[in-house]
Order: C-alpha cells, then structure tokens, then sequence
C-alpha cells in the first residue's frame, strides 16, 4: 500500500502559505531599510514559522528525505499461476484417461501432485467467483449465471468480499488476468462502464480477454484493461483467441520480469477451451479423426480402464450406469455417427489445443528462470462438460434455429470447428467425458457436473512427483492456500471495510503428504434448484428437472426427484443410492443442506430475473456519434419483437470508397446491418445463420449531405420464436428507396452494436468484417415504437 508524505494541500494550507510568505517579505523589506540598532531590536522578534516545519525534516535533524515505499511480497513468496479450463470433463483429458492430448498437464502432473476429489459448484461463473474470492458462490453475489435480484444472484461483486487478486496485489504482487471473465454484472460491461467491478478494479493490473460466458474464438470481442481492441489478424491468417492470449501473457511476463525482476507474479489463465463454441485449427482436429468412431458407451468404457491404469480413481470404483434419457451408441443410424463422431474430435482438438497454448505460457516462465518458485494451480474445467446439448449437437440450423436436416448437416461436416459454425458437440459425449461419474454440467447433486481434475507444481517446495491426492477440496479452497503459502494474512478490513470470513480451507496441508488426515468438511452445492451437500465423504443431493426446449435433459415429469445418498468413503464415483436404506440420514443431510442454504443466501431457489438492470432499460431513443462502437448486443436497443426506426444523417461524395457499414449489431449467427455498398443503400438481417431480409435502394446515394433510414413494421404482435416477421422500407432524403418483408430479426447475444463497422463476425456475406464506413457520419439515431 502507499501513503503520501507530500505537503498538505488545498485552498486553506495554500492561504497559509501565502500569508506566512507575505510576513516573511515584510520583514526582508523592514530590516533593509532599518538601522542597525532597529535591525538587533527586530532581530529579538519571533521569526515566522516555515510553512511546513518538521514535516520534511525535524530542526536540527539531518534526515535523508525520503520518497514513499511500495509494498512488498514476503521474502521467498512463490509466483502463483491459476489455470482454469471451461466445460472439460473429468476423463476428457489424457491425463485424466481420455483421447485428447494434454502434454503440458501431464507435465505438471509428473512433476507435482494430482487431485482426484476437487470440486467445482457445477456451473462456470459461480465456481470462478468460489475461486477468486475464496467465499461460496452465492456469498458473492454469483449463484447462478441467470442473474437475479437477490443478494445470493444478484452478480454484483461487493466490497466486503475481497478477491485474491487485491490482496495479492495490495502485498507486492503483480497481477494479470487473461481469458474468459465471468463475473461483472452484464449491464456494466459497455465501453462506457462503470468499471468499478471490471478486473482491473478487482485486484488485477492488467486485463485481456473476454466478458461473458462464450465467444467466438476466431472473431472475438476482446478487452485489454477497460478498452475494446480487435484482432491483429483474421481466422484465415491464422488468428485464434487462446493462442492470442498466450502470446499476451508471455508479453506481460516479459514486461514484468524486465521492470520488477524480484516481484512475484499473479497470472490468472481462463481460456474459453472447451466452452461453446468449440473452434479448433483444422490441423488439430486432423490429428483426431477416426478416434470416436467408437461411440460414446466404448469410449466411456476405455476410458475408465485408462484411469485405473494411470491410478487417477481407485480400483474399487464402479462405472456408473448410462441415464435412461441418453440413447445407445449403436441405436443411432450410421450418418448420424459419422456426424456426431466430427463432432467429438472437434472437442478432442479444441482441449489439445487449448492445453499447447498454456504449455506456452509456462515455457516463457521457465525461459525467464522463474518456473521452480512458481505454484500453479491447473485446474481442468470449471464444471464437468456440457450435457444440456441436442443430442446430435448444434451446428447448423435453420432460420426458426431449429437444426438443419440431417443430410444438409452432413454435407457441412468439414467445416465444424471453424467460424463458420456456432457449434458444440451432442449430449452423449459430455456424458462420456464426465466418466466415471454420473450427469455433468448444471447438475450438482451429481459429481459428473462438480467434480474436475486439479493439478498442483510447485518445484522448490512440492517434492512429490506423479503422485495421486484423494483429499475433499473445493474451488473455495485455492485462495486460502495461496494466503498460506505466501505467507499473507487475510485481511479482516479492507479499505475501511469488515470483509466477509473465508469459506474455505487451505490445502497446503495434504502438498507433503498423501496420507495427511483432512479436516472435518461441510460444504453445500446449489445451481438452478439442484442441491447436493457433502458431509465428511457422506453425499446427498436431489435433482430439479427443469424444461429446456431442444436439450437432452428436458424431460417430464418436471421438477424434484428424490433426495439419494452415497458414501463417498467407499463409493468413488458415486454409485450406489443408499437412500432407501439410510433414509434418517438422508433427513439429516438435507436439513443440513438447509442450514447452509440459509447461511449463505441460497434461498429462494431458482430465483427469477425480472427487474435486471440495462443501460437501455426505459429508453425509446437512442443517439450515437461516429466510432460509438462495442456496445454489448444486449445492453443496446432491443429492436427484434417491436416496431422501430433507425435513421442516420450522413456526408458522402457518390464514390465507391465512402461504402461501408453505417450501423450493425450482431453476426454471423445473427443480426442486423444498415450499409452502403456499391453507392446504394443497403438493410440486411439475418437469423441464425440465414438471410431473413435484404433490402435495396432503388438509386445511388445523392453526394452531399444525405439522410437515410430503415423503418420495421411487424405483421403481427404476437412474437414468434423470439423474434416477429415484418415490413422494412428504407429512405433516403425523406423519399422511399426500397420496400421488403423481413422474416425474422434475431441477435445474436456475444456481439455487439457499432457505429461506422461491423465489428466481430459479419452480419451479411455480402461483405467483409469491419467494413468501415468510407464517409462521414454524423449521428445514428434509433426509435423504438
């Protein structure tokens, strides 16, 4: 921390000083024309004090004057590196017993320890707020990503839960976050801010990645600190988000080593790998085809032979059954295996990828001498993968966003994982991947959705290598380790402020030994209704089925099942239901839950989001100037179920170079864009993925001062699937220029609005992103009806 030792300042201390000063001349200019025997007599006076007397340097002392001291780390203090994938399940990797390779994982395996009964809370903003603060999800505002008004939900990070990284920070560390970022209120996330709960005002110095839950990896949004930047190249260049932020960590490394060689280091790493989209390099899924050609039953069965061998599970565990909603491998017809097998060695690629790229990272901490005090934390996924998908997946659909027919599918099957696609693989193999466990994501009475590898280096001071941890740990766990092993204190005020107690427990208890007794543990889990609560290796938890149109899962009847019960002690994965046998201790569990439920501000269950704030909540019109741009689609006008009017005053000359795009909001996958191509005034939309209306000007834009407009009639009031069908016109100066239906207007929710570019993925083929507008724009203005 720094304390400013300058002179006071301010309108009063400046009038003292400058009465003291006047006082001072008086005197010079009394002396200088005074006798000698008037100047002794003056001499007797009591001189002025000097304005700030003893506050640089006490009379008679000799002090050295001195500049304020930076705070520093405890002596020998480790870097901390905390790497945290997105949707990877437990056997997803090779080193955990699945097909994709993990080199830079096993490394760290190989040469610390592995944990083989960590825990997430099964959904990915809650766990990384369970991470970063080191309190329960809801204690921080993140119960679930559907943000709601209840303290438990609300997303808003208050400052009574201090992050690791502030603590870190304010105790001489250097911090830096990259990747996925998850937890600021989606209505603060515009260029304008507020930016009071962004990184950078969480304890991070430095920022670069994403807001949100997905992102295109291709064609992103990205953020460096509180500023929008783009892509230095194209997908077709080469460009790939992860591989960008490794490129940037390694430059932050870098930096920080050169200025601070003897300041230990934060590096928080959150690739979106293997979180919707899966966009992987061609050349990485090559490496994977025919692998799945298997199906999800017989990979799901080596798999868990594979994690015996490599001894990350017990001998004694039991593969737990396949759920009665999820269809046998061989039930499916040939085509589609073939198209669901692309789609896993997608998935397979996009993991290998994403694990190269922290390999990247790690390697430039080694090249600057600094990897054997460097503790990392790897941590692989958030939750367990994603079984809330079609069963064959999502890729193309229609313009209903339905999914293309099967054959249409398959003639598309080469370009999965590119950017053509918004696309993620079938149910089944998130299933798959979770092995041996039941379930997967959002499913938290279940270790399938909060149960992920974790993987701990640490060389000056973890002397085992490749050796297996089978103690209780939890998200909310990291940050007390990190406070232990650095040797700081958790702070109980903070700015002033009483600081909620940490939830968790350190780890660094069990890094010696593998037989080391852990302590006593409760710890309760809750996303969307579903609960679970462990109690010392007993486990109880009931599912809350709820109707998601297109998923798996969505299957009736709708709501609670009954509470089950395992013995983690002796059942591994989770097995076996004792809850008919042991129903008192079923009872207990759940009023347990309760009690915790209670603590933490978990209630009311499945809370809903009216009310959310927006900075275009109430707003009929809207105004924007030229280079207003990277306004999040869904904090800017919501034009797709009403009738509006875009209108916009613009300078051009009739030539060619003034085209480009006036506004746009959304892309490839969805969204709208008014544009001047070939000197004519253009409006297309487009649902998800499909043309859904393309009007043209009759005639050229007049040179000169012009105004043009887009007006949207819908047919019907009715909306349909999100989104009405309706009646564009454009104008120009006031006239029609051009009149069409518009079938549906549906944008997509990870882009965003700009003004003179289409930004992010483009929204028509009929151009290339950015497409910026050659002339002059002098307002944008949108009128919702």
């Amino acid at each position: 921390m720094y304390r400013s030792t300058l002179p006071p300042s301010g309108p009063i201390a400046r009038a003292q000083s400058f009465a003291s000063s006047m006082l001072g001349l008086a005197l010079t200019l009394a002396l200088s024309f005074a006798s000698p025997a008037d100047a002794q007599a003056l001499e007797v006076l009591p001189r002025p004090a000097a304005p700030f007397a003893g506050k640089i340097a006490p009379r008679g002392d000799a002090a050295t004057p001195a500049f304020p001291q930076a705070a520093k780390a405890p002596a020998g203090a480790p870097n901390i590196v905390v790497v945290l994938l997105d949707d990877v399940g437990f056997s997803a990797s090779s080193t955990f017993g699945g097909l994709a390779k993990t080199p830079t994982l096993q490394r760290l395996a190989d040469q610390g320890i592995s944990y083989n009964q960590f825990h997430v809370t099964a959904l990915c903003a809650p766990t990384r707020a369970a991470l970063l603060t080191g309190r329960n999800a809801h204690q921080a505002g993140f119960g679930q990503v559907a943000t709601a008004g209840y303290p438990g939900y609300n997303s808003v990070w208050q400052k009574d839960t201090v992050g690791v990284a502030e603590v870190l920070r304010q105790n001489g560390y250097g911090t830096a976050a990259f990747g996925k970022w998850h937890n600021t209120p989606a209505w603060e996330v515009t260029p304008a801010g507020p930016f009071e709960r962004w990184p950078t005002s969480l304890g991070f110095e430095f920022f670069f990645g994403f807001h949100g839950g997905a992102e295109n990896q291709y064609e992103p949004r990205i953020w460096r600190n509180t500023l929008a930047v783009e892509p230095d190249r194209t997908a077709a260049q080469g460009y790939h988000l992860i591989a960008d932020m490794a490129e940037q960590a390694q430059g932050w490394l870098r930096t920080q080593d050169a200025v601070y060689p003897d300041k230990p280091f934060f590096l928080w790493f959150a690739p979106g790998g293997t979180h919707w989209p899966q966009h992987a390099p061609s050349d990485w899924i090559a490496k994977y085809k025919g692998q799945f050609d298997i199906g999800w039953d017989k990979l799901r069965e080596q798999n868990f032979a594979r994690q015996q061998k490599l001894g990350v599970i017990p001998n004694d565990a039991v593969l737990t059954a396949r759920p009665p909603e999820l269809p046998a491998w061989e039930s499916l017809s040939a085509d589609q295996q073939r198209l669901l097998a692309r789609e896993a060695e997608v998935a397979a690629a996009f993991l290998a990828f994403t694990d190269h790229q922290v390999g990247r990272v790690l390697d430039e901490i080694k090249a600057l001498g600094r990897a054997d005090n460097t503790l990392v934390f790897f941590i692989a996924g958030d939750n367990g993968a994603a079984i809330d998908n079609p069963l064959t997946g999502r890729d193309a659909q229609d313009a209903q966003g339905r999914p293309r027919t099967l054959e249409e599918r398959l003639k598309l099957i080469d370009q999965l994982g590119s950017n053509a696609f918004d696309n993620n693989y079938g149910a089944g193999w998130g299933w798959a991947d979770n092995t041996p466990f039941q379930y997967g994501k959002g499913q938290p009475a279940y270790l399938g959705g909060i149960r992920n590898p974790m993987v701990v280096s640490w060389p000056a001071r973890i002397q085992a290598k490749g050796e297996i941890r089978s103690q209780f740990g939890h998200a909310i766990d990291i940050a007390p380790t990190i406070y232990e092993v650095t040797g700081i204190k958790f702070p109980d005020v903070v700015e002033g402020i009483a600081q909620v107690p940490l939830a968790g427990q350190s780890l660094a208890y069990s890094f010696a030994r593998a037989d080391a007794a852990a302590p006593q543990r409760v710890q309760y889990f809750e996303i969307n209704g579903t609960r679970g609560i462990y109690q010392d290796g007993w486990f109880a938890g009931v599912r809350h089925v709820r109707k998601q149109p297109g998923a798996l899962w969505s299957q009736e009847p709708f709501g609670d099942r009954a509470w089950e019960l395992y013995n983690l002690n002796t059942d591994y994965s989770q097995a076996r239901n004792l809850a008919a046998e042991q129903p008192a201790r079923v009872k207990a569990l759940e009023a347990l839950f309760d009690q915790e439920a209670q603590r933490n501000e978990v209630y009311p269950l499945q809370p809903g989001g009216e009310g959310r704030p927006n900075p275009s909540a109430g707003r009929q019109s809207f105004s924007y100037r030229a280079g207003v741009q990277r306004i999040p689609s869904g904090n800017a006008p919501q034009v797709a179920q009403r009738a509006h009017r875009i209108s916009a005053d613009l300078q051009v000359d009739g030539k060619r170079s003034n085209d480009g795009v006036i506004i746009a909001n959304g892309g490839r996958w969805g969204g709208y864009s008014l544009y001047v191509q070939d000197g004519r005034l253009h409006y297309a939309a487009n649902a998800h993925g499909h043309a859904s209306g393309h009007l043209v000007s009759a005639a050229v834009l007049p040179a000169g001062k012009v105004s043009v407009a887009f007006e949207f009639t819908p047919d019907a009031a009715q909306p349909v699937a999100n989104a009405v069908a309706g009646q564009g016109r454009l104008f120009v100066n006031g006239q029609l220029a051009g009149a069409g239906a518009i079938s549906k207007i549906a944008v997509q929710a990870y882009e965003s609005q700009d003004i003179g570019a289409d930004l992010g993925s483009p929204v028509t083929s009929d151009y290339a992103a950015p497409f910026r507008f050659g002339g002059q724009i002098e307002r944008v203005l949108i009128e919702l009806r």
